[in-house]
This record gives C-alpha cells, sequence and structure tokens, in this order.
C-alpha cells in the first residue's frame, strides 16, 4: 500500500443528486473530503433553491479532495461511472434538468486526457447500452452547497429520498468496490 505523501488534489464531478454522489465517494479510501456543491452557471453564489429551477446553469457536482498516492483519479472515474448513469442528457432517475447532468470538471490537462481516454474505452467496450453524454469541462469556479446538503444522507439516511435512491447507489457501490473503502 502507497504511504500518504499529503498533498492532496481535487477532482469535481456532477452525476445527478449530489447527496447520492457525496455519500459513496466519503466512503472511499484516500479521499480527506467531499463538498456537494454547484459549478458551471451563470450566477455569482446561487442558492438550491435558484440551481432546482435550471435557470441558472449549474450542475449539482462534488469537489472531492484525496490523496493522489493512495487513490488515482482513474480510480475516482471508475467509480464514477459505475455508480450513475452516464448515458442519460440532464437526467438521473427521476431528477430531470440540466442541474443533474453527468459532468467531469477537470483541474488539469491530465485529468481532461484521463477522462477524455476512460470515456473513449468504455464507449469502446459497450459497456453502456448508448454512447456516454457526460461533460468534460474545464473547471469553473465551485460554489459550496449550503451547510444542510453536506453529509446530507449521513444526517437523514432515514428519510424517504436517500431509502429509496442514495442507500441503493451506496449498496451497490460498497458491494462493486469493497476492496477500496476505508477501514
Amino acid at each position: 500500500m502507497a504511504v500518504s505523501t499529503g498533498e492532496l488534489s481535487l477532482a469535481t464531478l456532477g452525476g445527478g443528486c449530489f447527496w447520492c454522489l457525496e455519500a459513496v465517494f466519503e466512503q472511499l479510501r484516500g479521499v480527506a473530503s467531499v463538498t456537494s456543491g454547484y459549478a458551471g452557471g451563470t450566477v455569482d453564489q446561487p442558492t438550491y433553491e435558484q440551481v432546482c429551477t435550471g435557470r441558472t446553469g449549474h450542475a449539482e457536482v462534488i469537489q472531492i479532495a484525496f490523496d493522489p498516492t493512495l487513490l488515482s483519479f482513474r480510480d475516482l472515474l471508475d467509480v464514477f461511472f459505475a455508480i450513475h448513469d452516464p448515458t442519460t442528457l440532464n437526467r438521473q432517475g427521476a431528477d430531470v434538468g440540466t442541474q443533474y447532468r453527468s459532468v467531469i470538471y477537470y483541474h488539469s490537462p491530465e485529468q481532461q486526457s484521463e477522462a477524455i481516454q476512460r470515456i473513449a474505452e468504455l464507449n469502446a467496450g459497450k459497456t453502456f447500452p448508448g454512447p456516454i453524454v457526460t461533460e468534460v469541462s474545464a473547471m469553473p469556479e465551485f460554489f459550496p452547497a449550503e451547510g444542510y446538503h453536506q453529509g446530507y444522507f449521513r444526517g437523514n439516511a432515514r428519510q424517504s429520498y436517500c431509502q429509496l435512491v442514495v442507500s441503493p447507489k451506496v449498496a451497490k457501490f460498497r458491494s462493486k468496490f469493497a476492496d477500496h473503502l476505508k477501514d
């Protein structure tokens, strides 16, 4: 096992509701923190209510601080593509709108290249029933979501949305990526 250097990298991903993504990624070994937020829109300091209208252009995203000596960006992408449907434009399940789009906001040319390459590999391997529509764009300004969104699943696991939507994604992730879980 690699020894952490303590230097963290950032990854920013959107794939539907940020509660689902946060609940999964915060369980990965090598992840120091996950922050739910908004990126890719035209309004400065958007609120959840504004983003939910679909008129700000923002996507619900998570920003992951991770140790690249313990967890690679490709590992993050593999989890990302396993826990959402990257073939549906502006939709994840019942969540519909541009705010739920599948998006990878890259923080470096290396992340951009890795994301494009991974999408090409998954498409070539016909991993999904249709082509991947995930947007790959340079990291715009990131706005952390309101405090009550942070750690939402941990604090609200019994809430109906969490039981019906988030819990199954977490269970699927835990089964498929058991060797990547924090101790």
